[in-house]
């Protein structure tokens, strides 16, 4: 199935940061003005980038999208992308796009694309390092040992498992059998099997893996390139991780690059994986993509030619983490239960997403887990199962 999206599945507003007391208004008024702050005491800016700080925190407070200088090597792409948008408020326009403008103006005051010594510095460096330097990641490097003693069929479930609750704060790889039972209880939609159906059925193939975050959750997504390879699943995997800095934690190749050498560096099993990968990547097995699109602020049904025969060549794609997924089924309000091949039937090819649960976009899931979750708790507060990053869900799509 991959052509327009289902004509029969009625089309659903777009998720807005205007609802009071929805998730996207508490990342406008909440998250937003915090990130800004704690960008500019990560670096020691010079006064001027300061000052550009200083005027994004004031135009984040005072709710208004101001435009992007002309000069901005992009400004014309953002003032097309913008038109009948920029000037306003940012929660009175599309929450996707809201998010992603923000973001894109942060770039802008620290100066990352500029022509002076500032350009290309990532603003998230310094938090992605310390994630990756620390020490709960010797910890998580060094369960893949445990996986050692599973069954072929047992260790793929847990790789891809430590892949999907990569973004939890609580990851582990960890295989002991409660844990993994507690992490299943969790998933609101479980289609592995036609996942690992598709993927033998291929095999091997050639799988494109579109990630999400860097560090943690890189991490376990590279281990599972590594075992797609090593087992014969996948001939190649293509990595898409994002051209450049975009929302707090996006992969980039240089996150790709500093994730590959902690792997390589690790002792035992995660080491192992971390060696063939680079031979891999020196093969051409593992391959990067850094496509503009990724950081548009667009859904991928409106993914350009070029993109869209990437996905169409590939055996299996696989969409990584909840930004990815709310670009996939286009960051709407449908009904939660509107079936997801409705929604994703547009995609060129056949798509998996792995996503843990941290915004409003949802569907794919049955009516009475729905019912059974929603009689939980809230299901509209800024902590329910919908985007408190406690559930997870793997949906996928032939």
């Amino acid at each position: 199935m991959s052509g327009a999206r289902d004509e029969t599945v009625a089309d659903a507003p777009p998720i807005m940061g205007n609802v009071p007391g929805s998730y996207a208004l508490s990342v406008f008024r909440e998250r937003h003005p915090v990130l800004v702050r704690q960008v500019a005491r990560a670096l020691p800016y010079p006064p001027d980038r300061r000052r550009a700080l200083d005027r994004l925190l004031d135009e984040v407070v005072d709710d208004v999208m101001e435009p992007l200088e002309p000069s901005a090597y992009d400004g014309a792409a953002w003032a097309e992308w913008g038109r009948g948008k920029i000037g306003g408020r940012y929660v009175d326009v599309p929450f996707l796009w809201g998010e992603s403008y923000f973001y894109r103006k942060l770039l802008e005051a620290t100066g990352y694309f500029g022509d002076g010594p500032w350009r290309g510095v990532d603003p998230f460096g310094p938090m992605k390092q310390a994630e990756l330097d620390g020490p709960v990641v010797d910890g998580e490097l060094a369960a893949l040992d445990e996986t050692q003693t599973l069954s072929a069929a047992e260790r793929a479930e847990a790789l891809l498992l430590g892949s999907l609750w990569g973004n939890r704060a609580d990851l582990s790889f960890g295989v002991t059998l409660k844990g993994d039972q507690e992490r299943v209880a969790d998933l609101v939609v479980d289609d592995r099997p036609l996942l690992w159906s598709l993927i033998e059925a291929a095999a091997p193939g050639r799988i494109c893996l579109v990630a999400d975050n860097a560090g943690r959750e890189l991490l376990p997504d590279l281990v599972l390139a590594d075992h797609l390879l090593d087992r014969g699943l996948a001939a190649e995997v293509v990595l898409h991780v994002k051209p450049f800095p975009y929302f707090v934690s996006d992969a980039t190749p240089a996150d790709v690059l500093a994730c590959l050498r902690r792997l390589a560096a690790a002792p035992g099993t995660a080491g192992q994986a971390g060696t063939r990968l680079w031979g891999a990547m020196e093969e051409g097995r593992l391959s990067l993509r850094a496509h503009p699109f990724a950081c548009a602020p667009l859904p991928y049904s409106e993914m350009p030619d070029d993109l869209r025969e990437e996905f169409a060549s590939a055996s299996l794609t696989v969409m990584k983490g909840d930004l990815n997924y709310r670009r996939l089924v286009g960051d709407r309000m449908w009904p939660a239960s509107t079936p997801f091949a409705a929604v994703t039937g547009y995609f060129p090819g056949p798509v998996v997403a792995l996503r843990t649960l941290k915004s409003d976009a949802l569907a794919g899931v049955p009516e009475r887990t729905l019912a059974e979750l929603d009689a939980a708790g809230r299901p509209r507060s800024a902590n329910s199962w919908r985007t408190g990053g406690t559930h997870a869900m793997v949906q996928a799509r032939p």
